[in-house]
Formats: structure tokens, C-alpha cells, sequence
């Protein structure tokens, strides 16, 4: 009976020992919350893969590139008519345009993005206020309905993700007519922020929440153009 005793004891203590070792459950979810939350304004870089010149060189469409970077965006705003994206996301990416108020005036995006674009504007109010830095938009372009794309490349309009501002002063160089006669596009201008009205600021604020500036495309120097490339699933509502 004592051995029986003894041997039941040893068997509880040892149990004891590994529960303790092992890490609780509620600790383990903790660890993957804490790895996955959200926060209100992430600072995050455009995911290479999503950039328009990681699937077009010199005016060539990688068209296996192109398809994991469409796939990637119907997955996560919704699919674009016409261009069979429906296999990726039943929800067409237009239902879920919301206007938003950016700078006062006011703009049609995708509402997963618009956390996004208020963390640019409390930055650009907090710290592009030097003289220099100063610029007041005039006119503001973001969800549309038809393809400005040529050559099987689908515009992130579309998805809700693109923003332009004011294209009379801040052009797209690359682009088709009247853009390269633009008198920025013509200059002798050492650099693309040469050949545009938006401070370095307003470019900078935009690029630490996930934006990417087109202007920095090689091709196109499409300088009035901002469209969010980071992850979405990082921001909080």
C-alpha cells in the first residue's frame, strides 16, 4: 500500500513539473495577439512585390508578377469588373468606397485605406509646416470606375487604393499626351521632386504609412500619384 502511495505521489509531482514547464494556453494567445495586433497608425514600407516596377521594366508586363499582385489586391478590396478577379473575391472592390475628408476637401477610397490616409494628414499637420513645406491641394482624384491603363495593367483607382493630387501641378512625366509637355516635364531638372509642387514633406508622410509615391517610378514619374501598398491587416479600424 505505501508503494502504491509513494508511486502515485511521484506520478502527481512529475505531472506537476511539465504542466508548469508548458506555457499556459491564455499565454500562447497572448503571444499571437500581441504578434498580430493592429495599431492606429503603423509605420510601414510598400510591399516590394505590390510595386508597379517589380512587374513592368522598361514598359514590358511580367504578366506572372502582374497576376500575384492583382490576386493579392482582389483578395483584399474586392474584385474589379471585367478583368475576372471574381475568382479571388465575390465582393466587387466599389462597394466599399467611402468619402473621406483629406486636407478639407473631400475623396472617394476604399474604406480599409482611410485609417491609412488620416495617419498622412496628422502628419503632414504636425510637421510639414516650414514655410517651405506649406502646400494647399486644389483637387483631389481616388476611386474610379474605368481603366487609365494601357497594356493589360490594371490601375490601383480601381481597387480604391490610389490617390492623385492636383495634376495641373504636379504631372506624370512617363505618361501619355499633353503630360511630358508639361513645363516640370520639360525642365532640366535634376530629380523627380524637382519636377513637382508637392513638398518633400508631403511625399515623405505619405511613404512612412505604406503609400507608395509614383513619382519614383522609373517609367512613368507620375508625380501627382500616391497609392497604399503596405498591408492593410496592420491598421486598426
Amino acid at each position: 500500500m505505501q508503494r502504491l502511495f509513494r508511486a502515485t505521489s511521484l506520478l502527481l509531482l512529475a505531472c506537476t513539473v511539465l504542466l508548469a514547464l508548458l506555457p499556459s494556453v491564455a499565454s500562447a494567445e497572448r503571444v499571437r495577439t500581441k504578434k498580430h495586433a493592429r495599431k492606429a497608425c503603423p509605420v510601414q514600407s510598400p510591399q516590394p512585390f505590390l510595386i508597379r516596377s517589380s512587374f513592368v521594366k522598361h514598359g514590358a508586363l511580367n504578366a506572372v508578377a502582374h497576376d500575384k499582385a492583382l490576386r493579392y489586391r482582389a483578395e483584399q478590396y474586392g474584385n474589379v469588373e471585367g478583368f475576372g478577379l471574381e475568382r479571388y473575391n465575390k465582393e466587387k472592390a466599389y462597394s466599399n468606397a467611402t468619402t473621406v475628408r483629406f486636407m478639407d476637401l473631400p475623396l472617394q477610397i476604399h474604406k480599409k485605406i482611410a485609417p491609412a490616409l488620416r495617419c498622412v494628414e496628422r502628419a503632414i499637420r504636425r510637421s510639414c509646416t516650414s514655410a517651405k513645406d506649406r502646400y494647399v491641394p486644389r483637387a483631389l482624384g481616388g476611386f474610379r470606375t474605368s481603366n487609365t491603363y494601357r497594356g493589360g495593367e490594371i490601375s490601383n483607382h480601381l481597387f480604391g487604393i490610389a490617390i492623385d493630387i492636383d495634376p495641373d501641378r504636379n504631372p506624370c512625366c512617363g505618361c501619355v499626351s499633353p503630360w511630358p509637355n508639361h513645363p516640370a516635364c520639360r525642365s532640366s531638372s535634376a530629380t523627380v521632386f524637382e519636377r513637382t509642387a508637392l513638398p518633400r514633406c508631403w511625399i515623405d508622410a505619405f511613404e512612412r504609412y505604406g503609400f507608395y509615391w509614383l513619382g519614383r517610378d522609373p517609367d512613368l514619374r507620375d508625380t501627382m500619384h500616391f497609392e497604399f501598398l503596405g498591408d492593410p491587416q496592420l491598421i486598426a479600424p
